[in-house]
């Protein structure tokens, strides 16, 4: 750059600042206070360079601690959305949730609407996902090798179970369990196949402490939280059938759907029964997902992780992934970069002991 060109951007730059210096003032109420800020410890981070390690699920990677929650499918707008979430995973190396494969073992119809590995590549980790309901019909039917043909067939690294009790109570059509899950979830891993992958997930509650306290002394490859703070799908069954005869019946109670464990109690919760169980300890491997809006959010709940773990978000891929495929990708391209800024610059704070209140 010139000289007279170098003279001329300082003279535009500090015309910039002096009148945009009004509306950049903040408040003390504004600051962050989820990390110190350490200027002086690191350089800026290397284009390529990979600042976090990789997180493998079976034969399969992230490359980058991201995780596309799981949220639609099996309806033919939900195609568009489907596509462009498969690309942008495989391009950048992210975990992907499908959503729930249920209308798979109805017919084909929607089938192209989750078959997303060509679109993904041999990158990223890639989820199928059957409701606790579904998988408890099929084994009681000796016919589960239905769910894991589909698996197959949708070349899936590994099979969530979404356990959502509240939401099925608020559904009018919603399902019923006799059998306690975790009876549901031994018995399904007496038979999965080998190479493909068991996970577990809440889908907007998150669990307490004796649920979790269960799961980590099983064989299960990733426990996604699904922890509440985010997208309230108990909420939105009871706001989607305010007007059946059923929740009339219930007089459209919804405090149940304001129950639950938020994303850091979660964290809190893992990290001390880890800890207990030692040995005992058989899942190891965790998605950080509930109510996360940013990669500030996302970063701490992960530093504050006493294991291997990813965060997940859904509703802001979601907004995302309705446009152009370059908007997609403008947006992950972004979060990717002003996470690996946070991790060289910023050291994330302790949890609160109690982990509870204002912990997302």
């Amino acid at each position: 750059m010139s000289e007279a060109n170098h003279s001329n951007l300082m003279s535009q730059r500090k015309s910039h600042h002096l009148l945009l210096a009004e509306k950049a003032q903040v408040k003390d109420s504004e600051l962050c206070r989820l990390f110190d800020y350490e200027p002086l410890l690191s350089g800026f981070p290397s284009e390529g360079q990979p600042l976090f390690p990789s997180f493998n699920v079976g034969t399969s990677s992230c490359s980058n601690p991201l995780w596309i929650s799981s949220m639609t499918g099996g309806t033919g707008e939900a195609g568009h959305i489907n596509r462009n979430l498969a690309k942008v995973a495989g391009e950048f190396g992210l975990g992907l949730g499908l959503g729930s494969c249920r209308p798979l073992l109805e017919d084909d119809r929607y089938f192209d609407d989750f078959n997303l590995r060509p679109l993904m590549g041999d990158r990223g980790v890639l989820f199928a996902n059957f409701g606790l309901a579904q998988v408890d019909q099929e084994l009681k039917q000796n016919r589960v090798e239905r769910i894991f043909k589909i698996c197959e067939r949708l070349k899936v690294d590994g099979l969530f179970i979404h356990i959502n009790p509240l939401q099925e109570y608020y559904q009018a059509e919603g399902d019923r369990w006799e059998r306690s899950p975790l009876e549901i979830i031994d018995e399904l891993i007496e038979v999965l196949p080998q190479g493909l992958e068991l996970g577990v997930k809440e889908v907007g509650q998150g669990m307490g402490p004796a649920s979790l306290r269960e799961l980590l002394k099983r064989e299960i490859g990733l426990l996604e939280f699904g922890a509440f703070g985010g997208t309230n799908f108990s909420y939105i069954e009871s706001l989607r059938e305010e007007n059946s005869n059923k929740n009339k019946a219930l007089g459209v109670d919804r405090e149940l759907s304001f129950v639950g464990h938020s994303a850091g109690e979660m964290v809190y919760h893992v990290n001390r029964i880890k800890e207990e169980l030692g040995a005992e300890c058989k899942c190891h491997q965790f998605v950080i997902s509930g109510g996360i809006r940013s990669y500030l959010q996302g970063l701490y709940l992960l530093e504050n992780l006493a294991a291997e773990g990813v965060y997940g978000m859904a509703k802001p891929f979601l907004e995302a992934a309705q446009g152009d495929y370059q908007d997609l990708r403008e947006f992950v391209q972004s979060h990717i970069s002003g996470l690996n800024m946070a991790k060289q610059f910023l050291r994330a704070k302790p949890l609160p002991s109690a982990a509870t209140g204002g912990i997302f």
